[in-house]
């Protein structure tokens, strides 16, 4: 158990920062500063006392990022209570489901998502509130809600007689071990648990966000007066911990765009904030990469001069440096987390030394497991685990060479899924140890490398181990691929593709020409693929595959079994 307390950082961090930015909300141009978050939280908390609230009580959560967002989930575990964070883009079952199953008293959330929830499918839920200002958007019984927040102007002046300053903020005393987060996974097997997340495990990924540092220049990447654009979805483990936890641990500021944005109005809004810190999946980059990067390479001038040593290291500089501008011209680090990279994409980005590094991590450790510097990234892994916080084993006789299951113990791991003891059982062993269900080996320093996940791994006729999202990676870099799936089909290997069918268009290629090209592209891939791993054919797929919030595929969507094929 840490020493440090995430609920005490919080208090200091806000009486120190007081009068800096905290939140903003990008477009409805609303600032909060420390001391304004802190009086918005002091007011949660006296509701909370009214009605009957008491630590250990699950608080439901769902909307876009906002200000009100953040104030909710921080209010909740300040008090002692369980936030219970939803995706937006849950199926409303899904939604109620989460919120009869957490067992949730309070439910907070963007108005629009109250047309598509039906309150009599939550029934222990006694009061909801909007996050536009907390207004009771319904209350089950009395009217004790409503009476509440039309007093609470009067009632917060009662109780701060002398107005709210630095010194009135206190929280109770949240101990290490105590449970406050509640976060139901959206991942790719279709399952939703409810993960169990501690003070403990939340401090240990802010701890480490706090003290990360470029090695080379000493410089943190998360520091007071810091400056965070948050697109990724708070309600998943990994915007949380660093578009949100961590920046407010340090005196950073954050701006919030609602949701991931279309690449036009994230360009606009870098250029406004120009943040410090960016968290982003890899298909932000590989987009950028993709249309406007490689076009640039390939085409006029350019692309002779590419081919001239002295040359080809100039233009790595005038790249470098419009990609830098393009995300506000002041970005210390771009974190990538949440899928894996496209190698040729990651490799591109570290020969013209932008400023990359990719992190590991999941749900149930809150989320992260390995992150390395930018200045000491290695081309492929995805950092070194953090050996202050946990323990990481591959369950392999030669984790160097040969992937095993990645195992993980410590600090950051959950204490097991809700209501859910055969599912814990299945991934936390009696010692501690997580089974992540992620292939990798790692380096003799700790460095880890994802080679696929287990329940993926497909077994060839010859015994040889066949990880599908390395083939995958291959084939997405080829002519007109936007993404592909590997499926094993009764011993076959079979490609779905998904045509980049807007590059299609823009070079006057008809889709009756498609399966022709995706043809050449198959006789290119198996050319790079060992001979148990070559594909047998490649089939063109009409629409892009559905995705989680953090953009993986949902791969259980397109079983062969399901499909038919």
């Amino acid at each position: 158990m840490l020493n440090d307390n995430l609920i005490r950082l919080y208090a200091a961090s806000f009486r120190a920062n007081f009068d800096l930015p905290a939140l903003t909300d990008y477009f409805k141009e609303e600032t909060f500063t420390y001391g304004g978050a802190a009086a918005e939280i002091a007011r949660l908390h006296l509701l909370f006392r009214e009605l009957g609230i008491v630590p250990g009580d699950r608080i439901a959560l769902i909307g876009r990022n906002n200000p009100r967002w953040c104030i909710t989930y921080l209010a909740t575990i300040a008090y002692g209570a369980v936030i219970v964070p939803i995706l937006q883009d849950f199926h409303p079952n899904d939604v109620h489901h989460i919120i009869n199953h957490s067992e949730s008293r309070l439910l907070f959330l963007g108005d629009n998502f109250w047309d598509v929830i039906e309150e009599e499918r939550i029934p222990q839920v006694e009061a909801v509130f909007s996050l536009t200002d907390f207004h009771v958007v319904f209350e089950r019984t009395g009217g004790r809600a409503v009476r509440f927040v039309q007093e609470l102007p009067e009632r917060f002046r009662a109780a701060y007689p002398c107005g709210f300053g630095p010194a009135d903020i206190a929280y109770p005393e949240v101990e290490n071990g105590r449970m406050v987060l509640l976060n139901y996974t959206s991942g790719t097997t279709g399952h939703s648990k409810g993960v169990m997340l501690t003070v403990n495990n939340l401090t240990g990924n802010v701890l480490f966000a706090r003290d990360a540092v470029n090695t080379r220049t000493g410089t943190r990447y998360f520091q007071r007066g810091g400056r965070t654009l948050s697109f990724l979805p708070l309600a998943h483990a990994y915007g949380c911990a660093f578009d949100f936890l961590a920046p407010l641990a340090v005196g950073g500021h954050i701006t919030l765009l609602g949701r991931i944005p279309s690449p036009k109005i994230l360009i606009e809004a870098m250029q406004v904030v120009r943040p410090t810190v960016i968290c982003c999946v890899p298909m932000i980059l590989e987009k950028v990469y993709r249309k406007q990067v490689l076009p640039l390479l390939e085409q006029g001038p350019m692309s002779i001069a590419m081919k001239v040593p002295l040359l080809n290291t100039a233009i790595h500089s005038v790249i470098r440096k419009k990609l830098m501008d393009a995300f506000g011209g002041e970005v210390n680090i771009f974190i990538v987390g949440g899928a894996p990279m496209n190698q040729e994409t990651e490799a591109f980005l570290m020969k013209i030394r932008f400023p990359i590094t990719i992190g590991y991590g999941m749900t149930e450790c809150a989320p992260l497991i390995s992150f390395t510097p930018d200045n000491e990234f290695k081309a492929g892994s995805c950092g070194r685990f953090l050996s202050d916080y946990l323990e990481v084993r591959i369950d392999s006789d030669d984790p160097e060479h040969r992937a095993g299951e990645i195992l993980v113990r410590g600090e950051h791991v959950m204490t097991g899924y809700y209501k859910n003891e055969e599912g814990t059982a299945r991934v936390l062993d009696p010692d501690g140890w997580l089974h992540t269900g992620d292939m990798g080996t790692m380096d003799p320093d700790g460095t880890l490398y994802i080679r696929g996940r287990s329940k993926t791994m497909i077994l060839s006729g010859s015994g040889q181990n066949i990880y599908p999202e390395e083939i995958e990676d291959k084939l997405n870099n080829m002519y007109l691929v936007l993404e592909s799936l590997v499926l094993d089909c009764g011993g076959r290997l079979r490609a779905l593709v998904v045509p980049d069918y807007d590059q299609a268009e823009q070079e006057g290629v008809d889709k009756e020409q498609l399966p022709a090209i995706m043809e050449r592209n198959l006789q290119e891939l198996n050319t790079m693929l060992a001979a148990y791993e070559r594909v047998a054919e490649i089939a063109v797929y009409p629409t892009e595959f559905e995705k989680t919030p953090k953009r993986s595929i949902k791969r259980y969507l397109y079983d062969p079994a399901i499909l038919g094929k």
